[in-house]
């Protein structure tokens, strides 16, 4: 076995940073993919940086535009739509847990196509479908209802994907 790992004391990982480092770093971070503010704070209290320090790259993010909340909100939204075919319940409920402006989710939401939005709901829908093995057709239904408001589609959307379906 080698002598690397996390077990091995000799090979132990920094987790703080300097102020210089912590731009470096931070902004390659943000570079890497959109990030929101609220992402940032977290990793720098990870690495152990808070109060003027954080406010200070923050800004300095900011300003370099390494991070920008629209963007973030636009991709966020296209992303978890159409990677993870999140409903735009859920991807709200995502973005307000990072702290993003109301006026910013729904320019995020924004971006997901109505007509694609319906399609991938109905694809959802016929899959969840197919694989719940339930006799009782209420009990079925329910199941699959349930799915897919945890997936953050909306209840009457769902309703009119179920009749269709059927």
């Amino acid at each position: 076995m080698s002598g690397w790992g996390r077990n091995n004391p000799q090979h132990t990982r920094k987790t703080t940073w300097t102020v210089e480092e912590a731009k470096e770093k931070i902004a390659a971070f943000c570079a890497y993919q959109e990030r929101c503010v609220w992402d940032v704070r977290r990793k720098l209290f990870e690495k152990g940086i808070s109060g003027e320090k954080e406010e200070e790259l923050i800004n300095f993010l900011l300003k370099e535009k390494f991070l920008d909340e629209e963007r973030f909100a636009r991709a966020f939204a296209r992303g978890k739509f159409r990677l993870k075919k999140w409903g735009r319940n859920r991807i709200r409920m995502e973005m307000k847990m990072r702290q993003i402006p109301e006026s910013l989710i729904r320019k995020g939401l924004a971006e997901i196509d109505p007509v694609e939005y319906y399609d991938t709901l109905l694809g959802e829908t016929e899959k969840k479908w197919e694989k719940t093995k339930e006799p009782d057709p209420y009990k079925k239904r329910f199941k699959v209802v349930g799915y897919l408001m945890q997936r953050g589609f909306e209840q009457d959307l769902i309703q009119e994907a179920i009749e269709s379906l059927l």
